[in-house]
């Protein structure tokens, strides 16, 4: 059965459409579209009206893309940036209106579940023991802990992403020296007294770790992360697009999910395995195999 999760995010809105096939996701079609939400907010932290209705018309036709593709069920998901703006309830109102299909704002904890099962899902390889999922978005970041079998034991959030890091504190193109120690310092601020357990694993979702494939390979450790901040700050944004095949807006906050990785790596005591699942994934096989998944009897009957 195809399904298809639509994930609105704070700098992207993403469509994902898949079927399962031995136990995996088989991709027919994945699309994306800048839409920054986070970046056009008011005085009060609601979302603008032109933003509104600019994501409504893309998740309205995202809607219709995988309607036509076949898929035979939709889940619209918001995380941080509708979850956190003080008129999200309205904002996931008018694009379920628009778009035909109820827009969940997720809690930090589904939403860390869901990407939990997405990356544990495709792993491609038996895990044992605790895995660390980490999915730095634009607006929040959420380490999760669990095992496969188990399912997750505790999701942790912070309100701090990417590109509200990049919105804040980086003007430059490319990022100046002093710009990125400030980032640094924000960082070290945010997670000072924060202690994880160290897992067998962790894997790396969201928009800045598979982005990161194309810079540095697929294992983020110290070296290879420092690697890539050195290409990021080489070169302004179009020219670290043009090379490696990026879209120039991700290039602007990358740097920003860069170092957010590096010290989450740091905190696990482990490298990061980019993640071939996240968030999208999650739903999508959440829509498939719910009850199996943790999802309460509640949400299954919505």
């Amino acid at each position: 059965m195809l399904c298809a999760a639509i994930d609105i995010g704070s700098n992207t809105t993403r469509v994902l459409v898949a079927e399962p096939i031995d136990g995996q996701l088989k991709k027919v079609m994945e699309q994306r579209a800048y839409t920054r939400i986070n970046s056009a907010l008011g005085r009060k932290g609601e979302v603008l009206p032109a933003k509104i209705e600019e994501v409504s018309e893309l998740v309205a036709t995202q809607v219709r893309l995988a309607r036509e593709l076949g898929a035979e069920r939709i889940r619209a998901v918001a995380t941080a940036a509708i979850r956190d703006a003080s008129n999200g309830e309205e904002v996931a109102r008018e694009i379920s209106e628009a778009s035909g299909v109820t827009v969940e704002i997720l809690s930090d904890e589904e939403e860390g579940r869901l990407a939990f099962i997405g990356a544990t899902k495709g792993l491609g390889h038996p895990a044992e023991g605790k895995i660390g999922v980490v999915d730095v978005g634009g607006g929040s970041t959420e380490v999760i802990i669990g095992t496969v079998t188990g399912g997750v034991d505790r999701v942790r959030s912070w309100r701090v992403g990417s590109g509200v890091l990049a919105d804040e504190l980086i003007a430059s193109d490319p990022p100046s020296a002093a710009e990125i120690r400030k980032v640094r310092d924000r960082i070290e601020d945010i997670f000072e007294g924060v202690e994880f357990e160290h897992p067998a694993q962790a894997v790396a979702v969201g928009g800045s770790a598979t982005s990161l494939r194309r810079l540095v390979g697929a294992v983020l450790e110290y070296e290879t992360l420092e690697r890539g901040i050195r290409v990021l700050c080489g070169d302004p944004a179009t020219d670290v697009a043009r090379r490696f095949e990026l879209d120039p807006q991700r290039v602007r906050i990358l740097t920003t999910g860069v170092l957010l990785l590096e010290k989450i790596s740091e905190l696990l005591g482990q490298p990061l395995q980019i993640g071939k699942g996240g968030l999208r994934e999650g739903v999508i096989l959440d829509l498939l195999n719910g009850e199996a998944n943790g999802s309460t009897p509640e949400r299954l009957a919505a």
